[in-house]
């Protein structure tokens, strides 16, 4: 059994509940966009942050209905364990096995949904930023939950996990500036 320490459970506490918001809040717009298509969803902010550009493009469905369900229900389980953990209830280690898993299998989508994004859809949407921020974090957190204090590859990526983090937001922000930067330089 583990017990979660209690800045990692609160990490994944908060990280679970802005990714389900996120989700949450896509679905309610993707759902208004599907019965009025010249509704304007309130992510739409200009022509590259444009939620309503990206919701009508095959990547938006890419297993038949919304992304944003499967965030909902992935998120709704990360929140449970989120909670329970900030209760200090233990889990076997199968369960974290089994988060670290998701995570690992979220990362893998967002990284495909952010190339989707800035070069075959050519807009960002910015609920899906938000899950694009919170899925390494949360990846992090079940990382050092399964792996800190171990020996060998594991231990080293449970010791470097912040840092590889950070070095996904950097590489992200890099290319987003990159792939619009005659947008962005044109607002200066």
């Amino acid at each position: 059994m583990i017990e979660v320490p209690p800045r990692s459970a609160w990490l994944l506490l908060l990280g679970g509940l802005a990714g389900w918001l996120a989700s949450v809040t896509l679905t309610v717009e993707r759902f208004k966009l599907l019965t009025d298509p010249g509704y304007r969803p309130s992510c739409s902010i200009n022509p590259i942050l444009s939620c309503g550009s990206v919701m009508v493009t095959e990547q938006a469905a890419v297993f038949g209905f919304p992304n944003p369900l499967i965030g909902i229900a992935a998120f709704s389980v990360v929140v449970t364990l989120g909670v329970l953990s900030v209760a200090a209830v233990r889990f076997p280690r199968w369960i974290w096995g089994g988060l670290w898993l998701g995570n690992l299998l979220g990362v893998i989508f967002v990284c495909w949904l952010i190339f989707q994004s800035l070069y075959r859809i050519n807009a960002l949407c910015p609920y899906c930023m938000v899950v694009w921020a919170v899925i390494t974090p949360l990846l992090a957190v079940s990382t050092g939950v399964l792996w800190n204090g171990r020996r060998g590859p594991l231990g080293i990526l449970a010791e470097w996990r912040w840092t590889l983090v950070a070095i996904f937001f950097a590489v992200v922000l890099l290319l987003v500036f990159l792939r619009f930067q005659d947008y962005w330089m044109s607002l200066v």
